[in-house]
């Protein structure tokens, strides 16, 4: 699974150069045809990973609860993100693959609850989460990039 989380890591990369790279006003505009905004796109992604893995095996994960409520599938901004979001969402980017990897490493995921994702891919196992988690956020990067472009910066 190695070169899975590796993909992974160049993906959450490109999003910390976007956090790192635009102003937290510029992160929290939502785009005219878009629900959401550069910020939401990247801590959904962060989210999902935890959901998919950590949850879907019967596992708390390592994301608060609140970020859960707030970026989770079918959630939308509901007011401007704030710098304390912004620095818990880049804490977690890294460190959560690193914890991942390891527990992975370390056979901590038990049995996969199967999960039929919107794409209609089944996932059935710890293995196929994380091959499905890079795809589900190379989507994301790109509504980061399309959205970037949309507020013209």
């Amino acid at each position: 699974m190695s070169p899975h989380f590796e993909n992974l890591r160049a993906t959450r990369q490109k999003f910390i150069h976007f956090l790192e790279a635009l102003s937290l006003e510029d992160l929290n505009k939502i785009p005219a045809n878009f629900n959401n905004n550069i910020f939401w796109n990247i801590a959904h992604a962060v989210v999902t990973q935890q959901l998919l893995t950590y949850r879907m095996t019967g596992l708390e994960g390592y994301v608060d609860q609140t970020y859960i409520d707030w970026f989770r599938k079918g959630t939308k901004p509901e007011s401007p993100y704030g710098q304390e979001h912004l620095i818990y969402v880049k804490e977690q980017i890294t460190e959560l693959i690193n914890r991942t990897a390891q527990d992975y490493k370390n056979k901590v995921f038990g049995a996969y609850r199967t999960y039929q994702t919107s794409y209609g891919v089944t996932l059935n196992s710890i293995e196929d989460a994380i091959v499905f988690n890079n795809m589900h956020e190379a989507l994301h990067l790109g509504y980061v990039m399309a959205q970037r472009k949309a507020i013209a910066i």
